[in-house]
């Protein structure tokens, strides 16, 4: 394929730079550099100056506040974010619930949810994953009756990311448990505000309450609340998960980490006399990253493409989960050999906001053991790599 951009094009890249270069907040890219952890508010803040510019739903239709750019003008603007460090919009309302809304929902509830999600008014979250429903998603149990013009929803949600910000929940719920577990299942929008809803933080490895527990007791939901048909929210949970695992492959950060892996390694003594970038075998491992990333882009790409002509994602968001989650975990471990023993100390003060000592390490390498451990989740959420395999081998391979 012809990767090489036109002069439109061209100059659209250079218009993205320059954006970033004067709107991207200095101190929001002074802890991005730092691994200093972003608040919400600083996210929302953000997030307004995209869609200031009209720039915050690259991939939604035009006519819903979309930018109408074309695959290529994608692939530039998520490039350049990504080596900025600029965060990309919170996926859940954005990227998730909308295009859920924008294809099942009715004419009331797009009137009544986009414009919040595209100004980021409203934060959502997701109420996927049950303790005993994760991969095999199908076998979920939290359930909703209906009850006059409302559901009544009792159960549990697991692995909820960001719950405790959030204003709205989208959840899949079992309408009906006399048939078959797909198709018994219902797509349903609840506030996170209603009576009955009660959040447990699960604190990780590195301190931080990312993902919760949510419990519904007796929760009310308005009927109008449901996204198209009862019992076909298994189909429209597959489109939202198609468009996640695509997402999840994150070459643009891919490519901003591989840069600051050269950085440090050029920094970095090999115990030998000489520097890590200077050694053969990390050498290696590092031109394997930077082959197998490049490799992963072509593919995004014509994935990409795909989607420009009117095609649904298919097998391919698989394949660019399975590929980019595992890549990032090897870079993961690239981190962790240059960081050596600045691994061992535990000092979460220094990812906090308002830090005001030094980093620890080069490249605040301190920092490299933590995101190993925690980014370990990669490659099981949006769907186990051990399950999209199989999803692979019977839409490619028939078996």
């Amino acid at each position: 394929m012809n990767a090489d951009f036109t002069t439109e094009e061209l100059a659209f890249e250079q218009e993205v730079r320059e954006f970033l270069d004067s709107e991207f907040p200095a101190n929001l890219r002074s802890k991005v550099d730092a691994g200093i952890r972003l608040s919400k508010d600083e996210l929302v803040h953000w997030q307004k100056i995209l869609y200031k510019k009209g720039w915050a739903a690259p991939n939604w239709p035009v006519e819903n506040g979309g930018t109408g750019w074309t695959p290529t003008q994608k692939y530039i603007f998520a490039t350049e974010m990504g080596l900025i460090g600029a965060p990309e919009p919170v996926p859940f309302g954005m990227k998730m619930v909308a295009p859920v809304i924008m294809a099942y929902g009715s004419e009331e509830q797009k009137q009544r949810f986009l414009p919040d999600i595209l100004e980021s008014n409203v934060w959502w979250c997701q109420g996927y994953s049950e303790p005993n429903a994760g991969s095999d998603l199908a076998s979920l149990k939290t359930s909703a009756v209906l009850d006059g013009d409302e559901y009544v929803v009792n159960g549990s949600k697991t692995w909820n990311t960001y719950g405790q910000y959030a204003d709205w929940i989208f959840c899949l719920v079992r309408t009906d448990n006399t048939v078959k577990k797909q198709e018994g299942i219902s797509f349903l929008l609840i506030d996170m505000k209603s009576p009955g809803i009660t959040l447990k933080p699960i604190v990780l490895l590195d301190g931080h309450a990312e993902v919760n527990e949510v419990f519904f007791d007796d929760v009310r939901v308005p009927a109008n609340n449901l996204i198209g048909e009862e019992n076909k929210g298994w189909t429209y949970a597959k489109v939202l998960l198609t468009h996640e695992r695509t997402n999840i492959s994150g070459v643009p950060r891919g490519k901003r980490r591989l840069k600051a892996l050269k950085r440090i390694a050029a920094d970095t003594s090999d115990g030998n006399g000489s520097y890590m970038l200077h050694n053969a075998a990390f050498r290696k491992k590092l031109a394997e990253a930077e082959i197998d990333l490049q490799a992963l882009e072509y593919s995004e790409l014509r994935t990409l493409a795909a989607l420009s002509v009117g095609k649904a994602p298919g097998p391919e968001s698989s394949i660019l989960k399975i590929v980019g989650t595992e890549l990032a975990q090897r870079m993961d471990e690239l981190f962790v050999e240059l960081a050596g023993y600045h691994c061992l100390p535990f000092v979460p003060e220094q990812f906090e906001e308002g830090f005001e000592g030094e980093s620890m390490g080069p490249g605040n390498s301190a920092a490299s053991a933590l995101t190993y451990f925690n980014n370990r989740k990669l490659s099981i959420f949006g769907g186990s790599n051990e399950v999209q395999r199989n999803i692979i081998s019977k839409a490619v391979l028939g078996l």
